[in-house]
């Protein structure tokens, strides 16, 4: 529109491309506010009814009985086409002063209703009337088409069954607040899966023997007793002189230089140690299963063992909560559309479940790193065009209409220039402390326009990370849709309960996917749970979230996230059959089976800057598959 937003960058460049200025602009502006319905009336009567009559039409094509000398066309056959039958003519058709309305109705079987105004408009088949001048040109433009339309059907997408959780939604405005304490998610935590893992281990260690002393539970950290076989509960706690404290906030502000970021906090010269705490204490924990087994700050484990002359507890043997119940395919969506008649049986199938179908597929991709610069455009397009069908055979294409939903699991903006330091801020101050040199607007529009280019054809789902424009500490809220002029028309309405054919949607998040219970994250906690322990097993630290029931351990103590008061939303309450994470170093994938028969895929999703790679899940077998995109460099 005349009026439309515009970036910084965009200011004066009209006047600079086009010698616009600002009162020629404004005289446009009230022309335009001038026009009346009359007026349109009258040019569409003049130019689009009217000047019909005095038009030349000229159309190239294979010859066609429908154009003959009898209605007014001048035929001339060209002989410009060969095929393997034969020579096939092309022949130029040419109309002047011919009858639209005998035109219209020879060419598409219509018929014309006199307007009282002496126009005319034309009814189609369906019934629903058209402008005819509008409707010629539409018309016109199908028919320059290559005429045999019924050699290429038309392939439709497949229908995605989506029912998102709203589970790390926080509230808004002023509910929100940042002055509770940080250790209460940790108790919360604990007493929501210290009842599972005592469990377990009660199972597991009842009547437990060792030299004639059987195996005591004690409630407390602090009830152990030195020499005495027991068992107990409780949240670790690792002591590692790496990893970042408080005391590195407090030198920033003092003007010390802080230490650099760390790969790993292990410590080279054994200085860590890993602790054990509950509400009434901690006590340090030592033996071989510790060796064995992957732990980081905030899992809740229970472990068997004595307390030794030094006070260390000696691990025999320690056990997590393991994997909660899965619920079944399509649980939860027939549980809201299925109702019970009251003798215990259930009425027939609803529309949703007789309709569904099969064969369908997910795409997940990650790490876009859109700058808005040239160097991520061929990409970029060549992903677009795959997921849109553009770029691919016809069998290729059927595979691709397949695709029911693209899920985009973080990082999608490249990372921003880091925050100045408050000296750089005040030499370069700025009038009302804002700097419209220090903005670009190119990586968002750029994946504004990508998004607005797929969801004509594609639903999508848009998680944040770590780079992108969302609120740093986690869980990360959805995307504001003002950074998406173009693609918010296909967001839901505010306050609307349904979701969106664009949906952004929070990091961590988890909701039902053609039936299965799907969960992910942009990678953070991944990231950091990488520097509490050894090796690159990004497969295995997926696997040991979801068997400690915890979606991101390691928040708060390094990972930033909101002070929950009343509930820990990293908790997870219900096994997921899909635990995809965004942003990983490579592709990687598995399948983990719980005790109680759950078996839940895991998929390691790489960063496509880096890769080309996108992972399709077929929504039938849950086997996933990589489609790589390559641009060739060589000259």
């Amino acid at each position: 529109g005349v009026d439309a937003p515009e970036s910084v960058s965009d200011e004066g460049m009209t006047r600079f491309l086009s010698g616009v200025d600002e009162d020629t602009e404004q005289s446009k502006r009230e022309q335009l506010l001038d026009v009346r319905k009359e007026d349109i009336v009258e040019v569409a009567q003049k130019y689009l009814i009217d000047g019909m009559s005095q038009a030349r039409l000229s159309v190239l094509g294979e010859d066609k009985e429908l154009f003959n000398d009898a209605d007014g066309w001048d035929i001339r056959r060209l002989q410009m086409a060969q095929s393997s039958g034969g020579a096939r003519a092309n022949s130029l058709f040419s109309r002047s002063h011919l009858s639209r309305n005998r035109f219209l109705k020879s060419l598409w079987g219509l018929d014309t209703a006199e307007l009282g105004g002496g126009g005319s408009i034309f009814r189609p088949a369906c019934g629903k009337a058209i402008p005819g001048g509008l409707l010629m040109r539409a018309h016109i433009l199908r028919s320059l088409r290559n005429s045999r339309d019924d050699e290429y059907p038309v392939i439709e997408r497949q229908l995605s069954y989506y029912n998102p959780l709203n589970t790390f939604t926080l509230a808004k405005g002023d509910q929100k607040h940042y002055q509770q304490q940080y250790g209460d998610m940790y108790f919360l935590r604990l007493a929501k899966l210290k009842p599972s893992v005592e469990a377990l281990a009660d199972e597991e260690w009842k009547d437990f023997e060792i030299a004639g002393e059987t195996v005591r539970r004690v409630d407390r950290v602090l009830d152990v007793r030195q020499g005495e076989l027991c068992w107990v509960a409780g949240t670790v706690y690792m002591d590692m002189p790496l990893k970042p404290n408080i005391l590195d906030d407090i030198s920033k502000d003092h003007w010390i230089s802080a230490p650099p970021l760390r790969e790993k906090y292990l410590s080279p010269t054994g200085q860590d140690q890993t602790m054990l705490e509950d509400e009434s204490g901690r006590l340090r924990l030592i033996g071989t299963p510790l060796q064995l087994t992957m732990l980081v700050t905030g899992c809740i484990i229970a472990v068997m063992g004595t307390e030794n002359a030094n006070g260390d507890f000696e691990i025999i043997d320690l056990k997590v909560p393991d994997l909660p119940r899965q619920p079944q395919r399509w649980e939860r969506d027939d549980a809201s559309t299925t109702i019970s008649n009251g003798t215990g049986s259930k009425k027939r199938k609803s529309d949703a479940e007789q309709n569904r179908t099969e064969g369908g597929k997910i795409a997940i991709v990650s790490g876009l790193g859109i700058s808005g610069d040239q160097g991520d455009t061929l990409t970029l397009d060549l992903l677009m065009e795959y997921l849109l069908g553009e770029a691919c055979s016809p069998s290729e294409q059927s595979t691709v209409s397949k695709i029911s939903r693209l899920i985009i699991a973080g990082n999608s903006i490249s990372e921003g220039t880091p925050l100045a330091s408050r000296e750089d801020e005040k030499k370069a101050s700025k009038k009302y402390g804002y700097d419209s040199s220090a903005y670009n607007p190119a990586p968002t529009a750029r994946f504004d326009d990508f998004l607005a280019t797929l969801l004509p054809s594609i639903p999508i789902t848009l998680i944040p990370g770590e780079t992108d424009p969302a609120n740093v500490s986690l869980p990360q809220q959805p995307i504001h849709p003002a950074m998406f002029p173009r693609s918010r028309n296909y967001s839901a309405q505010p306050g609307s309960l349904e979701p969106g054919w664009f949906d952004s949607v929070t990091n961590p998040w988890e909701g039902d996917v053609d039936g299965w219970r799907m969960m992910g994250n942009g990678g953070q906690p991944i990231d950091d749970v990488f520097k509490y322990v050894e090796g690159d097993g990004r497969l295995d630290m997926m696997e040991c979230l979801l068997r400690w029931r915890c979606g991101a351990p390691t928040a708060p103590d390094t990972l930033w996230c909101y002070p929950f008061q009343d509930r820990d939303p990293f908790v997870i309450e219900e096994c997921p059959h899909v635990f995809f994470v965004g942003n990983q170093p490579r592709y990687g994938t598995m399948v983990i089976e719980g005790p109680a028969g759950q078996a839940v895929r895991l998929i390691c999703v790489p960063k496509f800057r880096e890769t080309g790679e996108i992972v399709l899940l077929d929504t039938d077998t849950l086997e996933p598959e990589i489609v790589r995109f390559h641009v060739y460099e060589g000259v």
